[in-house]
């Protein structure tokens, strides 16, 4: 049995906000999850090209935005990315939006964006 607490594992600066990577890789689960921090207003260009990701919004407000159509996120709400969808994920400027994502095959835990780059930022 896995058993772990958000305060014992690293936090990982993700590119716009922070990722506490619960379950990864080397857990051998077959999928990862994370408590992700999305920053309050910022704007990400995400896409998944290697893992499929599916989000559900504990707190804060937001959208995505993917194949042109917006979504309005807040809590209780679940998204997910089956198509590897370019996508933005955008946060309300007045708080922090927080979300449990589930990443399919697992993450190894230390993947970051990198938002210099144009275009989508992609792991």
């Amino acid at each position: 049995m896995i058993v772990k607490t958000r305060s014992e594992v690293p936090a990982v600066d993700w590119g716009n906000g922070t990722s506490f990577r619960l379950l990864v890789e080397q857990d051998k689960m077959g999928f990862a999850v994370a408590h992700t921090v999305v920053a309050a207003g910022s704007k990400s260009p995400l896409q998944y090209r290697n893992h499929l990701e599916a989000c559900y919004c504990i707190s804060g407000r937001g959208r995505v935005i993917a194949d042109g159509v917006t979504h309005e996120i807040e809590p209780g709400i679940l998204y997910a990315l089956d198509q590897h969808d370019e996508h933005f994920l955008i946060a309300d400027p007045e708080q922090d939006m927080e979300l449990i994502s589930v990443f399919n095959p697992p993450l190894r835990g230390d993947e970051r964006h990198n938002f210099d780059a144009n275009g989508f930022s992609e792991y």
